[in-house]
């Protein structure tokens, strides 16, 4: 086969899994025109049609579909091979892909990462922020990122950063002319912040502990996000009440900006947790940086 043949069915294989010419060829660090032109190509020579384009999706056909299961395990099979040459080299290499929430990559993984980065050169860490529970092994990613409680099945695990709580808090500003929440009951009374989770569409109800039992609020309010951090930027500019991790709140409370409530109704929560695949050929890379990341117990 020719090697042209080998490389445009690569970009294929990218394409068809990433659903996306844009995710593909940013990916492959080349332009969409270029990707586009590729599988124009490929489609050419084959005589039949690849992949099904439309303004919204890239999906492929039925024959797209047979080439994909076709060939995907064997591409997967070099890129394992080439991975475990790291084996042989005097010092650790390669890219380590991570999918995780916005505030474990913030508080828990960049801090960590501070001595790791400089200590192995050739290591390449892409962090790529995901606050839905996506399928890492369909989106091959080498790890990702969860709390305890969310962990997949057949799954590895290794625990990455303490147990933790999340705060309640409304600006000074924001209080200066509403009573504050005495028991959480109290917050359908409240302007609240929504957090909405990509994955399923949903909004968060906030979780609280009375004596035991679990407790669910549904709140509502005038603002939604998908980003934790905007939810704290919304709540210390005034515009309502937010459930965010108390570490990322904390220092608005010390400087006096924010007021936490509802303290004690608040439960702690299992940690975040570094997963992967049993069937994971660890690289010497991923050992490391593995190492780096685990709790020390």
């Amino acid at each position: 086969m020719a090697r042209s043949n080998i490389n445009d069915l690569a970009v294929f294989l990218a394409v068809a899994r990433a659903r996306s010419f844009t995710k593909a060829a940013a990916k492959m660090s080349i332009s969409q025109s270029a990707l586009s032109h590729t599988i124009r190509n490929l489609e050419t020579r084959l005589g039949v049609r690849l992949l099904t384009r439309t303004t919204r999706a890239v999906t492929p056909t039925e024959a797209g579909e047979r080439l994909l299961e076709g060939i995907a395990s064997h591409f997967d099979g070099i890129e394992a091979q080439l991975e475990e040459l790291n084996a042989f080299k005097d010092k650790p290499s390669g890219t380590i892909r991570i999918n995780a929430p916005d505030f474990a990559i913030s508080c828990v993984l960049l801090p960590k990462l501070r001595e790791f980065i400089p200590r192995y050169p050739d290591v390449t860490v892409e962090l790529v922020q995901d606050n839905g529970l996506s399928d890492i092994v369909n989106d091959r990613f080498d790890a990702g990122v969860r709390m305890g409680y969310q962990l997949a099945n057949g799954m590895i695990s290794a625990r990455i950063s303490p147990d933790f709580r999340f705060a309640v808090i409304g600006s000074t500003s924001y209080f200066a002319s509403r009573e504050q929440p005495v028991k959480p009951q109290d917050l359908i009374h409240h302007n609240c912040i929504n957090y909405r989770f990509l994955t399923g569409g949903n909004l968060y109800a906030w979780e609280f502990e009375e004596n035991g039992r679990e407790i669910k609020i549904r709140v509502e309010g005038q603002l939604v996000f998908n980003d934790i951090f905007h939810v704290l930027d919304a709540a210390v500019a005034g515009l309502g009440l937010a459930y965010v991790p108390e570490e990322i709140a904390q220092p608005w409370i010390e400087k006096g900006e924010v007021i936490r409530v509802l303290e004690t109704f608040s439960p702690f929560w299992d940690g975040f947790y570094l997963y992967y695949p049993h069937r994971h050929q660890a690289s010497p890379a991923f050992r490391e940086i593995l190492n780096a990341l685990r709790v020390q117990e």
